[in-house]
């Protein structure tokens, strides 16, 4: 009999190296995305010859490998020249002129600097960078609260190639005019990964991440195919790391289906990003909706411009858009006597085990 060979010892761990579960993790291989990646160092190609490069406007679905795929694509330029400077700002935290500059002056090795203006940073910027060429990736950038370097970039740097990064199509058409003209940026489009593709994806970090064979294959089905529902990778990634923590807990070697029915559990929300990083204005959408959950949409904007609201129902509705792909709200498409509705439905509280 064999009651104590799936019982871990202890100082044994079924893990082999948790890293490679967290989602900024760079494997070196991006399956699945070799045409975008192509596409990324298309646009970067000729700052290599000394021409100027293209620009880049990305988008697509939240977990569907964007940055990761992006800084794959400047990974492989460090090691290729140090003629080119990459320069990755996340505008979620840099979300102003004076944070992007700020942030890249500590990229490129600037000391103190605090004291220093908006227009003194740039000056730094321009005066290191104009000596080489450089990428400059701004991901997440509907979460900037103003794009006035942008103009600054594209009027002042010589050999350069600017890549935005966001979730949101219509991020661009809300631009300036006088940026997105000098801009002339190309377009490139992020599909989500297919139920192949995702179990792909899971399986090679799987590998990399667990020692061999202490995965029960309906447990990992499990995880593969909750990811696939919810088309967003990342809760994949944590989901196996969860039910990896909870079989070491039980002193298992072996992940069971009831490890990750345990880890799904535990997840009590599920938001693409924490409501507090919503802006006031979504903040504010989400409040409103929330107090008339289940309403027609034209009903919740009346609503709306009667407290005071300002914005055209066009502008509101892409908001709401944006509400639902982060998984804050529901949108119900209905047929009646009237004519087809959309109702609202707040869900800040929706489940794992509700997909």
């Amino acid at each position: 009999m064999a009651l104590f060979k799936e019982i871990l010892n202890s100082g044994e761990s079924i893990f082999r190296d948790t890293v490679v579960l967290d989602y900024d993790f760079q494997p070196k291989l991006i399956p699945f995305r070799e045409v975008e990646q192509k596409q990324f160092a298309i646009s970067i190609k000729p700052l290599l010859q000394g021409h100027n490069g293209r620009n880049l406007f990305v988008y697509g679905a939240p977990g569907i490998g964007k940055t990761t795929a992006c800084k794959n694509v400047i990974r492989e330029l460090e090691e290729e020249t140090e003629e080119v400077i990459p320069l990755y700002i996340n505008c979620w935290k840099e979300n102003t002129s004076f944070k992007v500059f700020y942030k890249i002056c500590e990229l490129l090795g600037y000391k103190f600097i605090v004291s220093k203006k908006t227009s003194e940073l740039f000056e730094m910027i321009r005066d290191k960078i104009n000596k080489k060429a450089a990428v400059f990736i701004f991901d997440e950038i509907d979460k900037l609260e103003e794009v006035d370097f942008l103009y600054t970039i594209l009027e002042d740097i010589y050999r350069k190639s600017i890549i935005l990064i966001t979730n949101y199509r219509d991020s661009y058409t809300e631009m300036d005019e006088r940026i997105r003209s000098r801009l002339g940026t190309e377009f490139l489009c992020f599909r989500p990964y297919n139920e192949f593709e995702i179990n792909g994806i899971l399986k090679q970090r799987r590998d990399y991440a667990f020692v061999s064979n202490c995965w029960d294959d309906e447990a990992f089905k499990e995880i593969s195919e909750k990811c696939t529902e919810i088309n967003d990778v990342r809760i994949g990634l944590y989901l196996m790391r969860e039910a990896g923590n909870i079989a070491e807990e039980k002193s298992s070697r072996r992940i069971e289906v009831s490890h990750v029915a345990e880890a799904i559990r535990k997840v009590e929300e599920f938001h693409v990003k924490p409501k507090d990083g919503l802006d006031e204005e979504m903040q504010m959408l989400l409040s409103l909706i929330k107090e008339q959950t289940g309403q027609k949409i034209g009903e919740i904007y009346s609503v709306y411009a009667e407290k005071g609201g300002d914005m055209s129902y066009k502008s509101f509705y892409r908001r709401i858009t944006k509400l639902e792909e982060g998984k804050f709200i529901r949108m119900e498409k209905t047929a009646g006597k009237e004519g087809n509705s959309t109702l609202l439905h707040y869900q800040a509280n929706k489940k794992l085990t509700e997909y």
